[in-house]
């Protein structure tokens, strides 16, 4: 009676065999229920039945059917409930079916590698291929053959052939990735050369601060997925470390090519997320773009020293090694990714900015795309938790960080206190001098565009202007000039100031991000202790955009030094007016701020020129132009409270952060056989001198020795114990 049901629907029938009825159990296999088939034990009767598994058997969707024979056939009745499953359209729905191909199996091989937990690896799978059945159980059989050695995947009994649509995951395919499918997409880890959606629920959402339109959601990183990232990179520094630096170089190279023709889509991005205007955007990537050249030529930075024949026969020389794996947060304003910390062999985790990520995830896949290997580079995401597992994991060597003044000093402190080389990027602030001497036109352009670019969120944008002789004909003449600046959303063409990157004050990663309500509260407050208010940028609407984070510029007058806004950084649009009665006085006012990351001069004297060279306390100058980020062959050099580390940015301290130095000293030459440094014990160790002959030093069994002196006589020497 049981017919072809098992045959067509896949179901298994088990008859127990009893001398009254014939119990049928039928199960489908579609759910989770394990049914309990041991048979009690009577303790009196002294029998020891055979050990059997507690629900041995999974039943699922149990139901029994009680049948007797009749003329030859069975007829079986249900007798607990009925079956309620709608019929298998088609037996690959059956769980014999649920099989990976081989393309699969060699993914859930490296996704587990990675540290990634079974049920991790089919949420990954089921991203190309939604229709996949499988269950953890299955990735654990793969797991264990796979530990077995067996890596011939084709002999797997759950490999299933190549006719599902899913595809390799880690090639690239002209579908874009399941993540970016998403609305909004979700922004994943990138953990083992794989970008890997995060199994957290907690997310921040990516605004376009010109419109407040929602772009995509950052996830914050679990621990175990940042213990999957810590130990991918872990893996692969063993193998990138001992790759040619000149490989390393080939994949900068191909970097460098694949940039300039996405360069379109990385300042759309950065101009999306950050909103600065697009041509501020393609300079962003233009600078990034000079970073991955420098690194191209990295390998003339790590030559070492050597000396011949230090001593006699004796050779000295030093190498740079890497340090292992490290790790880097990326500040909003600039979501670079510095490529010369992995061609100097290191492997990397990034964190990017929860506020504008994207720049840090399209420079990720470029560098897949041009060939660096699984696990040298690691995205994970996160807020104070993620902040506090990169301070503190004993495999990560060095951490560079650009973030606000008090969190970059808690990151500075817990990290350094761990052991950990850190260089760190605090209070930015960067003031100009304008002499009565200075071209007028060229200046105003100059402070124009250094203070007020970007929205003034730039580390060295210039937020106060010492005007040495007095201020008002430059005052009137600065106001005009940034009446005239166009503000408008990035994309716009003609606009000049963006939006700010955020509207209300959030606090992410111990990070207070600078948005237009605290800019706004912070310039009625300097208003209220006594700054006069030259131009008004708060309240501008701009049409098509009025949801925008907008400021437009700002100027405020008659500042001093005893100011909390001459003390504090605004990173926004407004630009604070000093006087000072002469050079030495105006050196004097912007040496007395404890954030000085650089300082300009604007001059056709000399003289003045050289002295502010001399007697600036920065880190950076400029004579008659705005300090700007150097060229990556130069160190990004902050100075006092604006920087903390032994070791500055970029350029060559940039490349001595993040290695080590090894110094190795060696002798070859030919030994007579009773020449020798190591002897039996009774033996004599003797050295050769300058005349060729042989004098006895010690005995290892560290008895005394003498050796003959100048004079004749003789002079005892240390035994290996350290005797006479």
């Amino acid at each position: 009676m049981l017919g072809n049901l098992p045959l067509s629907q896949g179901y298994v029938a088990t008859i127990k065999q009893s001398k009254k009825d014939r119990v049928v159990i039928l199960g489908c296999d579609r759910g989770g229920v394990y049914r309990n088939r041991r048979k009690p034990v009577d303790e009196a009767s002294g029998e020891h039945p055979r050990k059997r598994k507690t629900g041995s058997r999974l039943t699922n969707c149990p139901f029994e059917c009680v049948g007797k024979r009749d003329d030859g056939l069975w007829v079986l009745t249900i007798k607990n409930g009925s079956h309620n499953h709608e019929p298998l359209r088609d037996i690959s729905e059956h769980p014999a079916a649920r099989r990976f191909t081989e393309t699969e199996v060699l993914l859930i091989k490296e996704m587990t590698e990675s540290g990634l937990k079974p049920r991790q690896i089919l949420k990954r799978l089921r991203q190309s291929n939604p229709e996949l059945l499988s269950t953890p159980k299955h990735v654990y059989n793969i797991k264990a053959k796979l530990r077995q050695g067996n890596l011939t995947v084709k002999r797997f009994k759950t490999v299933r052939p190549q006719t599902s649509a899913v595809g390799n995951l880690h090639l690239p395919t002209t579908s874009e990735p399941s993540w970016r499918q998403r609305y909004p997409p979700r922004v994943p880890n990138l953990i083992g050369g794989r970008f890997v959606d995060s199994q957290s629920s907690a997310s921040i959402d990516v605004i376009n601060p010109a419109t407040q339109e929602v772009i995509s959601q950052v996830p914050f990183t679990t621990t175990e997925e940042f213990k999957a990232a810590i130990f991918a990179a872990k893996r692969a520094f063993p193998s990138w470390r001992s790759t040619p630096v000149t490989t390393r170089q080939r994949i900068m190279f191909k970097l460098q090519e694949l940039i300039r023709r996405d360069i379109d889509k990385l300042a759309l991005n950065v101009t999306t997320e950050h909103g600065k205007r697009l041509k501020d955007a393609y300079n962003e990537v233009l600078h990034g773009l000079e970073v991955v050249e420098h690194a191209c030529g990295i390998a003339s930075l790590q030559i070492g020293e050597f000396a011949s024949n230090a001593s006699n026969g004796t050779d000295t020389y030093s190498i740079r090694e890497p340090l292992g794996v490290c790790a880097g947060i990326c500040p909003f304003n600039f979501s670079s990714i510095d490529s010369t910390i992995v061609t100097c062999g290191n492997t990397f985790i990034l964190k990017p900015s929860e506020k504008d990520p994207g720049a840090s995830i399209i420079l990720a896949e470029l560098a897949l795309e041009a060939g660096l290997p699984n696990g040298v580079l690691n995205i994970v995401h996160g807020s104070n938790d993620v902040m506090n597992s990169i301070c503190d994991d004993d495999d990560i060597k060095a951490i560079s960080f650009a973030i606000s003044d008090t969190a970059s000093k808690y990151a500075y402190a817990r990290a350094s206190a761990d052991g950990k080389r850190v260089q760190s990027n605090l209070g930015p602030k960067s003031s100009a001098i304008v002499m009565p001497d200075a071209n007028i036109d060229s200046t105003l352009n100059a402070l124009v565009a250094a203070g007020f670019g970007a929205a003034g969120q730039r580390c060295m944008a210039i937020s106060t202007i010492v005007f040495v002789g007095g201020s008002n004909s430059w005052e009137d003449n600065l106001v005009e000039r940034a009446k005239t600046l166009k503000v408008n959303a990035g994309t716009e063409s003609g606009a000049d100031i963006g939006p700010v990157i955020s509207k209300q004050i959030t606090w992410v990663f111990c990070c207070m991000y600078r948005q237009k309500e605290f800019i706004c509260r912070l310039t009625q407050r300097y208003i209220d202790s006594g700054a006069r208010l030259a131009l008004d940028g708060r309240n501008i609407v701009v049409p098509g955009y009025e949801l925008g984070n907008f400021i437009g510029p700002t100027i405020l007058s008659d500042i001093r030094d005893d100011m909390e806004c001459f003390k504090e950084e605004i990173l926004g649009p407004v630009l604070l007016c000093m006087e000072a009665d002469s050079l030495e006085e105006a050196i004097n006012i912007v040496n007395r701020n404890k954030y000085v990351n650089g300082a300009s001069i604007f001059t056709t004297s000399g003289a003045a020129a050289r002295k502010f060279q001399n007697d600036i306390e920065v880190g950076q100058v400029g004579i008659n132009i705005p300090v700007a980020a150097p060229m990556p062959f130069f160190s990004f050099t902050g100075s006092k409270a604006s920087f903390a580390g032994d070791l500055s940015f970029c350029g060559k301290a940039g490349m001595q952060f993040y290695t080590q130095v090894k110094t190795v000293t060696q002798q070859w030459k030919d030994f007579a056989s009773s020449d020798g440094f190591f002897l039996e014990s009774g033996d004599f160790l003797t050295v050769p001198t300058s005349d060729g002959s042989q004098q006895t030093m010690a005995t290892s069994d560290g008895s005394r020795q003498t050796m003959p002196t100048d004079d004749g006589s003789e002079q005892p020497l240390l035994a290996f114990d350290g005797s006479q």
